[in-house]
């Protein structure tokens, strides 16, 4: 174990706390204590993590609002008819109202089918898997081929519909970055992530992988890979395991602060790199 890498790294997960929340788009989760309703919320606000922070949160607050105090039961009433309706010019980069539709109506269909979406998720979980890969990929493909005619108006789920989007598979390289981050805000239990999804081995997850935690982590030496795919995505987390091997995502939000809140430069700043809790690990 690299001790000055670990020492460095506890120190930043120790700084980057609740303080910061307001940067992330785990701060709509937090406004519920109904575990149903924060299984709602995290589903739609890391589906909708990709591009900037600000215009993450304002596409998060219109669904958001539209849900209501209570998502869940929101989500178990939803009409996907209605739904497409209630969501129409709603936009948010590549993906548009239907596809929130769509959203919602395969949250309704998962919490009918097995009580919750963590239970639905459980139906490819083992603990006999290395890591989370298995169960991602079942729970995809499982999600995928819930009914969606009602919204797309196809009995089978058109190769290029946006919804498709929100549940990437493993098999197919993809990092999964916003399905690994929905279930570090499930699974893990700390100050920031909340733990109801008691069935699942935190130490099974794998490390959400965005820009900032691919160029973060080859600064440090948590990788060396070029391409920002699952494998990155697992090399960095068995990196991280060395450090941490009950719980090696838990400096996720606390990387991707220093990324997001431009603490990290893409090239050498000697202001910026000077004043950096990581900078002495930092090959910059």
């Amino acid at each position: 174990m690299n001790k000055k890498l670990k020492a460095r790294l506890d120190g930043l997960y120790k700084t980057f706390d609740l303080a910061f929340l307001a940067t992330d788009p785990l701060e709509f989760v937090h406004n519920y204590d109904d575990p149903g309703d924060r299984e709602i919320a995290g589903l739609v606000a890391s589906s909708l993590a990709y591009g900037r922070v600000d215009t993450i949160k304002k596409s998060v607050a219109k669904v958001m609002d539209k849900a209501g105090a209570h998502p869940a039961e929101f989500v178990r009433r939803f009409d996907p008819v209605k739904g497409k309706a209630l969501f129409d010019g709603f936009v948010h980069r590549f993906n548009n109202g239907d596809d929130i539709a769509c959203l919602l109506w395969f949250a309704r269909q998962m919490i009918e089918e097995s009580g919750s979406i963590g239970g639905f998720f459980m139906k490819g979980y083992s603990l006999g898997h290395r890591n989370i890969k298995e169960a991602l990929s079942v729970f995809s493909k499982n999600v995928l081929s819930l009914d969606s005619s009602a919204v797309y108006g196809e009995k089978s789920l058109h190769p290029k519909a946006g919804v498709r989007f929100f549940f990437p598979d493993p098999e197919d390289k993809s990092p999964c970055k916003r399905l690994n981050l929905y279930l570090r805000w499930m699974v893990r239990r700390d100050r920031l992530d909340f733990g109801q999804w008691e069935g699942v081995d935190p130490a099974k997850l794998v490390m959400p992988l965005d820009t900032h935690i691919a160029r973060i982590s080859r600064n440090i030496g948590l990788t060396r890979r070029a391409s920002p795919d699952w494998k990155m995505a697992e090399e960095i987390t068995e990196a991280l395991k060395a450090l941490d091997p009950s719980d090696p995502v838990k400096y996720d939000f606390a990387l991707c602060r220093l990324g997001i809140l431009d603490k990290c430069p893409r090239t050498a700043d000697a202001l910026k790199c000077e004043s950096c809790l990581i900078g002495d690990i930092c090959v910059l």
